[in-house]
């Protein structure tokens, strides 16, 4: 029995979520063989599916599992079927209840281009080659959450609409830290986004990531007003290595890295608090339309496992194998529908993640 022995807890979830979790375990029990891990897989109902057996989006045993786990690999949530609820027993109620309940606080998105995937991307392939960045959002406080907020009577009768954009010093300390120690881990490059030419609380954000940088000898910060950035990011989005902002910034920007790859099937993430377990689950959503025909593209969910392995069970050597294994496996050409060109060799999802797990060796 190997030492190195972690608690897992499965959320399939919906839609497709359930397909990719279980090619993405059997992968992570062929790596575990490998290198003398053991992986203590408990499975748990979330979203939709757990509203149709027990009513609730996030039952409280649910998570209570997650937060007696070492790390939770979540598969996705959501489907037409629970569009009608009311909104705070939607399915996606549930990813706002984990990241609450387990205090996380600083999302990571990566998005790197494969060579071989380098068309599938809308930009000039000379603009995207060898892209790989990671964008550190902070993910519980800002505009999203400050108060006051709301639609309000103004003393003109008219109405107003409020929210407020709110950090403390010790919210971007956190997240700061977060985002430097993962530049450590990479090629110790840190851009920080903000808008302090017109914000004071983005003001405040550079001081502190000013007064942090001694901490990181290693690592160059630099700073970027959010505008350049959201237009660097398309115009030379090789010079970034980690980027990290605020909620409102990291959500738009996040999300503009993500188009850089051409396939929101291939994209991870991981969400992350101080103590707790993280939470790992690819970008893409449930996919309905295409559940349980053995197409959906898996590939997302096996790199949020490596993401599991690297950030939230401090394995780095596991999770490079697991990434140069999807890595291999595309170089030699095999495709989901999702990411097929002309001349590949077109798989389904079991189909794919045999294919990884064969790479591993």
């Amino acid at each position: 029995m190997s030492n190195r022995r972690y608690k897992i807890a499965v959320l399939p979830g919906d839609g497709i979520g359930v397909e990719i979790m279980g090619v993405t375990l059997e992968v992570l029990e062929k790596l575990g063989q490998l290198c003398d891990i053991d992986f203590l897989f408990s499975e748990a109902l979330i979203g939709g599916a757990a509203i149709d057996q027990t009513g609730h989006p996030l039952p409280p045993e649910t998570l209570e599992l997650c937060r007696y786990s070492d790390a939770v690999l979540l598969g996705a949530v959501g489907g037409y079927q629970w569009d009608e609820l009311p909104s705070h027993l939607r399915p996606e109620q549930a990813l706002l209840g984990l990241r609450s309940g387990l205090n996380l606080f600083a999302n990571l998105r990566p998005a790197t281009v494969f060579p071989e995937l380098i068309h599938a991307s809308s930009l000039k392939p000379e603009v995207i080659t060898g892209v790989d960045l990671l964008v550190v959002r902070e993910l519980t406080g800002g505009i999203y959450f400050g108060q006051p907020k709301g639609i309000f009577t103004s003393e003109t009768g008219e109405q107003r609409g409020v929210n407020t954009m709110a950090y403390l010093a010790s919210e971007i300390d956190r997240i700061g830290r977060v985002a430097f120690a993962a530049a450590q881990q990479r090629r110790k490059k840190l851009c920080s986004v903000d808008k302090a030419n017109v914000l004071e609380v983005s003001q405040l954000w550079r001081q502190r990531m000013n007064a942090l940088a001694p901490e990181y000898p290693d690592v160059t910060l630099t700073h970027l007003y959010v505008d350049n950035a959201a237009m660097q990011l398309i115009r030379w989005p090789q010079q970034f290595d980690v980027i990290v902002t605020g909620n409102l910034f990291g959500d738009i920007l996040s999300d503009e890295a993500a188009m850089l790859t051409g396939s929101i099937g291939m994209l991870p993430s991981a969400s992350l608090g101080a103590t707790a377990p993280g939470v790992f689950e690819p970008v893409h959503g449930s996919a309905p339309d295409i559940a349980g025909q053995d197409v959906a593209n898996p590939l997302a969910q096996i790199l949020s496992a490596a993401m599991m392995l690297r950030y939230g069970l401090s394995e780095p050597q596991a999770a490079a194998r697991l990434e140069y294994a999807v890595a291999e496996v595309l170089r030699q050409g095999y495709r989901t529908g999702d990411i097929y060109t002309e001349g590949m060799q077109r798989l389904g999802c079991k189909a794919m993640g045999a294919q990884v797990a064969a790479a591993l060796a």
